[in-house]
């Protein structure tokens, strides 16, 4: 049964997500239509998220820049297929000041076409490559039907663009930005995720390959978390970013991109939630452990919350991001509700008798692994052992999501009705052989409303590799099919 008029997973993964995402602080619906208000909650996860990826972007090269919101649509028209590709999501300035604009101008629904108009004018030869840039940003989209951080018309994320001598350095970073975020997805949102090439009806619009990092959430539905895309040099022919060899050649340079957005703490929320609420890993929780003081009368509240203060202090020298929670318009019941809710790792309650006894009551938000949810322990020995305790709830979040997408994924689909049966079955990741025939792929999606999620990399295809396709063809490749967010 639902916790407290949550509904539970099981009866509506949809309602559940939806309210969850709202009960927890995390988001609200904004006066603009398919826009959202991102939460001091929600907000502190993004932080953390964003400061761990900048920080592994630096460390492979890159630099943040910060390019403008306004795009003139003359440039977003440059590039056919990515005009195509983006032309029902604009939204376009068309007055400003009063008056009508010479030219109408895009609101970033992507940063393409400005970014690599400025690059050709930065960039004459080989020795001012490569450009590794990265920015942090807001984007519109105008989508037609929303859900809070999986899909709505603004939101927030970052766009690494680089520029390259060679199609083989492009393609080598298109690649490595790829592992970064599978490294982050699952070391810091401990979201398991396959990854893989896109077909070309999934692949981003003027990309000549897309890669992605694929997770299945708790509904055993498809999120595509991140995307990393070799470009090649349709963007450079369209903008002229062209450099003067070693050789002394006029080439074209060859261009990347890939980006993740705050679409992520959807995918955080669906993967680790329960009926209680959401459930936050401990590397990107803005608070990992809350104290909660109970007392009765002022004297115990003295000795109690001098207490509970020696405990912040005693954590934040050991590195953990620690609240006492003091209000006194709060029930000790209510606080504990409102922090599982939150998806706070890990709790401490400590009363007068627990002063007698120097301990503390230590509770883990869920049970991992074979331990004890509650536990009576010396404070001591709670607070000494906490970063080793945040570790290993980290560890156990990750097992348990990878656990739950092996269990949903099912191998050796032999036919388009097969799949569907699979899928309608609770089946997650479908994996069957695939000849790159598009006329299959568009018959999967009308008959079972699946998508191509990827053509997975080596480590997550199959054991045998399939010889017949969904088609009855002869199968060139295994992929993944699933149906998606």
């Amino acid at each position: 049964m639902a916790d407290k008029g949550l509904t539970s997973r099981a009866d509506d993964f949809n309602a559940w997500y939806n309210e969850v995402v709202l009960q927890s602080e995390l988001a609200d619906y904004s006066p603009v239509r398919g826009s959202m208000v991102i939460r001091p909650w929600g907000y502190g996860i993004w932080e953390r998220m964003r400061d761990a990826l900048d920080a592994m972007f630096k460390e492979t090269g890159h630099e943040n820049a910060y390019f403008p919101l306004l795009i003139p649509m003359s440039f977003i028209e440059k590039e056919a297929e990515h005009v195509e590709g983006f032309k029902p999501e604009l939204a376009v300035v068309t007055h400003a000041g009063g008056e009508e604009l010479g030219e109408p101008l895009a609101i970033r629904p992507t940063s393409e076409t400005i970014i690599y108009s400025m690059y050709a004018k930065w960039v004459q030869s080989y020795r001012d490559l490569p450009v590794l840039l990265n920015q942090w940003a807001n984007v519109m989209r105008w989508e037609l039907r929303t859900k809070l951080f999986l899909r709505t018309a603004e939101f927030l994320w970052q766009e690494g663009h680089t520029a390259h001598a060679t199609a083989e350095e492009a393609e080598e970073e298109t690649r490595r930005m790829l592992e970064v975020y599978r490294t982050f997805m699952e070391d810091w949102i401990a979201m398991p995720v396959v990854t893989g090439l896109k077909s070309e009806s999934e692949k981003f619009a003027g990309a000549v390959r897309t890669y992605s990092c694929e997770a299945l959430m708790q509904d055993n539905k498809a999120l595509q978390a991140g995307t990393s895309h070799f470009l090649g040099q349709n963007f450079s022919k369209q903008f002229d970013l062209t450099f003067q060899s070693e050789a002394g050649e006029e080439e074209y340079a060859w261009n990347t991109s890939w980006g993740v957005s705050t679409r992520l703490i959807g995918g955080m929320v669906m993967t680790h939630g329960d009926d209680v609420g959401i459930v936050v890993p401990p590397r990107l929780a803005p608070i990992q452990v809350v104290v909660v003081p109970i007392f009765r009368n002022d004297d115990e509240a003295t000795r109690v919350l001098e207490k509970a203060e020696e405990i912040r202090r005693r954590l934040e020298d050991d590195g953990v991001r620690v609240r006492v929670d003091a209000r006194e318009t709060m029930t000790p019941g209510a606080k504990f509700y409102e922090w599982e809710r939150k998806g706070v790792p890990f709790r401490l309650e400590i009363g007068p008798r627990d002063l007698e006894k120097d301990q503390v009551v230590l509770v883990r938000r869920v049970q991992a692994g074979d331990e004890k949810r509650k536990e009576f322990l010396p404070v001591d020995e709670a607070l000494s052992g906490m970063p080793g305790r945040l570790e290993a709830f980290q560890k156990s979040l990750l097992d348990r999501a990878r656990e739950r997408r092996e269990a949903g994924s099912v191998r050796g689909v032999g036919s388009v009705e097969e799949l569907a049966e699979a899928l309608d079955g609770g089946a997650g990741f479908v994996y069957s052989g695939w000849s790159g025939d598009p006329a299959v792929e568009e018959r999967v999606k009308a008959e079972t409303k699946a998508t191509l999620r990827c053509i997975p990399d080596d480590e997550f295809r199959s054991a045998t590799a399939p010889s017949e396709g969904l088609g009855g063809d002869e199968a060139k490749m295994e992929v993944v099919w699933a149906r998606a967010y």
